[in-house]
């Protein structure tokens, strides 16, 4: 394997990148750069058992067009439309999907990766089942390319909604969303996505709903929500929600709290006239500054919350991505120096 070689042949801090869709997430600066862009076959596609298997330069969205020509799906649905499934795996990146389909460790259950002395390793395979051993896989996820190249990704497919519709709730009460969204959060109903959106000083909840009962779904939802908006064309709205996490030039940073202080993030996001999107029923946030004080927000967010500064304005200072737990950093450490003793992956 070429990119495997390539990285034992390095003499000096190394980066492996796909289509370099999210490169402002990156901290220092490598002496070399390694492409994973040659590495874009979808090897396997096992329509029957809903799995695949893809060379990890894939652009995700060649693979899911691939998928959808047998009504199926990978449940990954991050902003970056050009971004491939290495990428992908590597930030742990995600879109409003994960609050029906979890997360990226959900959806892999294989990978094959270089580690930093040309070393290739392989973990888990292609069938959905739990196996014996160290899940190198799951470590692999949100390592950002920091313990070894992810060279192949095996993951599990799902049944491609044949029809979705969302309900939206609206309002410019703080509280009055994070009512909703907890009511919405507790009810019996199979939401493909549960999200929040405030901007400009208006907020909404939107609960998305996919299958043959989507529609039905989608108006007892509306019921929850009192004066709700149903929406059966929704494919824009959600775009919507995946754009908002990203920002050209400005400032997004990722927030992980609780259900209950959705509100208070409401709050901030408006004293700051920032937007705050993310996934209501799970704690999971990003405010998004276009323009405006950057430190001032992210010192704000820090304060109270975990928080990971993503896109960043040239001289904002974002930090490391290491956790802030003393303990969780000693751990990394550990892990770090199992995989790449000289700090060769950067």
């Amino acid at each position: 394997m070429e990119l495997a070689a390539a990285l034992a042949a390095a003499d000096g801090t190394v980066r492996v990148h796909g289509a370099r869709t999210k490169l402002a997430w990156a901290r220092g600066d490598p002496d070399i750069e390694l492409s994973t862009d040659k590495l874009d076959d979808i090897v396997e596609h096992n329509v029957g058992d809903l799995t695949a298997v893809l060379e990890a330069g894939v652009p995700l969205s060649r693979a899911q067009q691939r998928f959808a020509e047998a009504g199926q799906m990978l449940a990954l649905d991050p902003p970056d439309q050009g971004a491939t499934i290495g990428g992908a795996v590597a930030t742990n990146d995600s879109g409003p999907l994960l609050a029906r389909y979890g997360g990226v460790r959900d959806l892999v259950v294989g990978m094959r990766v270089a580690l930093a002395d040309g070393t290739v390793a392989k973990s888990g395979g292609k069938v959905i089942k739990n196996v014996a051993g160290y899940d190198l896989a799951k470590l692999f996820v949100g390592s950002f390319g920091k313990l070894g190249a992810i060279l192949e990704v095996s993951v599990r497919l799902h049944p491609l909604p044949p029809a979705t519709a969302t309900a939206v709730g609206r309002s410019d009460d703080p509280d009055a969303l994070g009512r909703a969204a907890l009511a919405l959060s507790h009810a019996r109903l199979e939401q493909l996505g549960l999200d929040v959106r405030w901007e400009d000083g208006a907020g909404a909840i939107l609960a998305r709903f996919g299958g043959a009962a989507a529609g039905p779904q989608a108006e007892a939802a509306a019921r929850l929500l009192g004066d709700a908006e149903l929406v059966e064309d929704d494919e824009e709205l959600w775009q919507a929600q995946r754009d908002a996490q990203r920002s050209a030039g400005g400032l997004v940073v990722k927030v992980s709290a609780l259900q209950t202080d959705l509100p208070d993030l409401v709050r901030l996001a408006r004293e700051h006239r920032a937007v705050l999107v993310g996934r209501a029923g799970l704690g999971l946030y990003w405010l998004r500054l276009d323009d405006g004080d950057y430190d001032a927000l992210v010192r704000a967010v820090r304060g109270r919350f975990t928080a990971v500064v993503l896109d960043h304005p040239a001289g904002l200072e974002p930090g490391p991505h290491e956790p802030a737990d003393a303990g969780a950093r000693m751990l990394a450490d550990r892990v770090k120096q199992r995989f790449d003793p000289e700090r060769k992956l950067v």
